[in-house]
């Protein structure tokens, strides 16, 4: 594969998990306030390998949503992926094409509604965060963790005072998979006689390499630090 479209598809539901044991809870509160010190807008990795020994029902989280995507048509696809777990405070707009260009996301929210949304400014999709909301999406694809309240990232409504951190099972499902991309509707450029001749993983739009607005979630030059580009349709290579 030298490039893909980055799909517009985002396929989200509800499944039925049972809140985390409240010890467990706890040492993920630590670990976010003593070794994360998780400012608004971050996202980073809590130990998973401790978290299972504390979390007898992660089991039944994993078959939940492997249900889940077998009604989709997504069978054996979990079990051969890899998972981490992940806390934020909120997530400023980004895409991760450039680090995961070659997997889409699957992620099940752990936390009760604290009143957030996972917002994909691109795709117009906006999805409340509650227990059991999971999500698979293409990784190139712009996307936030934002107060339902707002319309855009604001640090003001993540104050370290109140509780505003999010856990997430977060899985990398292969993007070659002809299940995965046939469900994103995903086109590949496979020729092989001209390569592209770049060194990692990027996004294009009509031709130039983009990044995105933290802040509003826009598509921008690399060289700019906001704004939207007159581009139709991003380009994964």
């Amino acid at each position: 594969m030298r490039s893909r479209r980055v799909s517009d598809v985002v396929l989200t539901g509800r499944v039925d998990i049972p809140v985390p044991p409240s010890r467990l809870m706890a040492d993920w509160q630590r670990e976010i306030s003593l070794r994360l010190e998780l400012e608004p807008g971050d996202v980073e990795t809590l130990p998973l390998a401790r978290a299972r020994m504390r979390w007898p029902e992660y089991s039944h989280c994993v078959q939940a949503v492997t249900e889940w995507m077998n009604a989709l048509g997504l069978p054996e696809v979990l079990a051969t992926s890899d998972v981490a777990l992940m806390a934020c405070r909120g997530a400023r707009y980004h895409h991760d094409g450039a680090q995961y260009g070659g997997a889409a996301f699957c992620n099940l929210f752990l936390c009760e509604d604290r009143g957030q949304d996972l917002h994909f400014p691109a795709t117009g999709h906006r999805i409340p965060l509650v227990r059991g909301t999971v999500v698979i999406f293409d990784t190139g694809q712009p996307h936030a963790v934002i107060a339902r309240s707002s319309s855009g990232f604001e640090v003001a409504d993540f104050p370290l005072e109140q509780d505003c951190t999010q856990v997430f099972l977060t899985w990398e499902l292969p993007i070659e998979h002809a299940a995965i991309s046939q469900a994103l509707q995903i086109d590949f450029d496979t020729e092989s006689s001209s390569p592209l001749q770049l060194d990692e993983e990027q996004v294009w739009l009509n031709g130039a390499r983009v990044s995105v607005c933290p802040d509003t979630g826009q598509w921008c030059s690399s060289l700019e630090t906001s704004g939207k580009p007159n581009m139709t349709e991003p380009i994964a290579t």
